[in-house]
């Protein structure tokens, strides 16, 4: 009979897709009945709140529209999911397999000698990320399938970094609360690594490791996403354990990418291949390609989420794609060296590097409204509370414009001596960070008061930053 069960099992496991397939929604509301922030990775993965960490197996046989879904039974038996008990079985035959920790202190799961069918006829997904040093118990080899072939991706990237024996590594948090618990991932001019700093030091404690220069990084929820040049891939790095959950693979090299939280999508930009593909960030796969006229460069996503706009580096024509009008393009008009686009309230506002100008654009009529002089090399911009934050890198001050009027309001001095590089928004908050690629500083900017709240020195000067909220780290 056991033999015949294992045979089973094997046979029915072959019948499951081979990919990872997402959590159930019915499956996901069950389990936030008790730990409503629970996070539901892309690979399947299931992390409790408190980081408890339960790994699925799809059943071979999934009723996907059960909706009133409940425990079957669990183990050890007669447990509720706030027990956090080593299995649970539910009634539509979805598994759930705590992460545990065997007396060496490697990562496994329940050791069954005669696992119920359930357990015996399901199967992890296949694109999974492993976790380190994830021991099978014997009994359970047949929930693999084929996910060693995948496991190579999960390699870590955490390389240690020395606290700096001088100077004062505090900064004083006291006017920048929204800092608080915050992790910046730097991208420097002086390492292909990416360093790890917390937002209340300024060294960085750890880096990770990248095999390439970055040209992009972005966060999303607990992840990040990084191009590279000379690379055909995007890596998408587990904020939670600081590994590569998943690469990307694409024709040509990817280069910018831009995050559209609202739809949760990423697009990501190849010049070379005169295209952008649309990632799903659930998924994290590419579900299309958006040929465009030229090498696409500056892209931008329009304040309503309906427009995506670009530059072509070599005809020098500004191009927006009607995401709503099924991809259609239309050109806005030639611009000289063009260093960012922004669009809001139906106007296109690009500036040019070399000729510190600023040209406002009616998308409908192609017209211009108006054409502003601003500081030398405006390299960057952001908008925020109809107003738009213009860094001019020479001088390394900022210039508001009110998008109402379109009129120069501000300037706010940094009062430092670098190179300003960025200027981006922390996420929900009224802050900005600005970066500095030749100074060891960074500056923060109160887009409500429209002041500078903070310079702080830091360990390396920056190129790229993403601010991200501190996630808790899976052992």
């Amino acid at each position: 009979m056991k033999k015949f069960i294992i045979g089973l099992a094997m046979i029915l496991a072959a019948a499951i897709p081979a990919q990872a397939v997402k959590v159930p929604e019915n499956v996901q509301n069950f389990i936030n009945t008790a730990y409503p922030n629970t996070e539901y990775r892309f690979d399947g993965v299931v992390i409790l709140p408190d980081n408890t960490v339960y790994l699925p197996l799809i059943p071979s046989k999934f009723n996907s529209e059960e909706t009133e879904v409940g425990i079957k039974y669990t183990i050890p038996a007669n447990k509720t999911l706030s027990d956090k008990p080593d299995a649970v079985v539910l009634n539509n035959d979805y598994v759930l397999l705590k992460l545990i920790k065997n007396n060496k202190g490697k990562n496994t799961i329940l050791n069954l000698p005669a696992p119920p069918v359930e357990i015996m006829t399901g199967l992890l997904p296949q694109d999974l990320l492993v976790p380190k040093n994830f021991i099978i118990p014997a009994s359970m080899k047949n929930i693999i399938g084929n996910l060693d072939t995948h496991t190579e991706k999960a390699h870590g990237l955490v390389i240690p970094m020395e606290k700096p024996k001088t100077g004062v590594y505090a900064n004083n948090l006291d006017k920048t609360p929204a800092l608080k618990n915050k992790v910046m991932y730097i991208a420097t001019t002086l390492s292909k690594n990416i360093q790890v700093v917390d937002a209340d030091k300024n060294y960085a404690g750890y880096a990770l490791y990248q095999e390439d220069v970055p040209i992009s990084l972005k966060g999303y929820d607990t992840f990040l996403l990084v191009t590279s040049f000379g690379k055909k891939s995007l890596d998408v790095i587990s904020l939670t354990d600081d590994k590569v959950i998943k690469t990307i693979e694409f024709k040509t090299q990817p280069e910018e990418i831009v995050i559209d939280n609202n739809n949760k999508i990423a697009y990501i930009s190849s010049g070379e291949d005169a295209s952008l593909y649309v990632i799903s960030l659930e998924t994290m796969t590419i579900k299309k390609q958006i040929r465009l006229n030229g090498m696409c460069e500056k892209v931008i996503l329009s304040d309503d989420g309906t427009k995506l706009l670009y530059n072509d580096k070599q005809t020098r024509a500004v191009w927006a794609i009607e995401l709503d009008n099924n991809y259609l393009l239309k050109e806005i008009g030639k611009f000289s060296n063009v260093s960012k686009i922004a669009y809001i309230n139906d106007k296109i506002y690009i500036t040019s590097r070399t000729k510190a100008h600023l040209a406002i654009i009616d998308y409908e009529t192609n017209g211009v409204i108006a054409e502003i002089q601003i500081a030398d090399k405006p390299i960057d911009m952001i908008a925020y509370n109809h107003n738009l934050y213009i860094l001019g890198a020479t001088e390394n001050i900022v210039q508001v414009i009110n998008t109402e009027t379109d009129d120069l309001t501000d300037t706010i001095y940094l009062n430092t001596k670098g190179f300003s590089t960025n200027i981006n928004q922390i996420e929900d908050t009224n802050l900005a960070i600005i970066s500095d690629t030749r100074a060891s500083i960074y500056c923060v900017l109160d887009m409500e008061t429209k002041q500078i709240v903070k310079a702080s020195a830091i360990e390396v000067p920056i190129r790229t930053i993403v601010v991200t909220d501190r996630v808790m780290k899976i052992k």
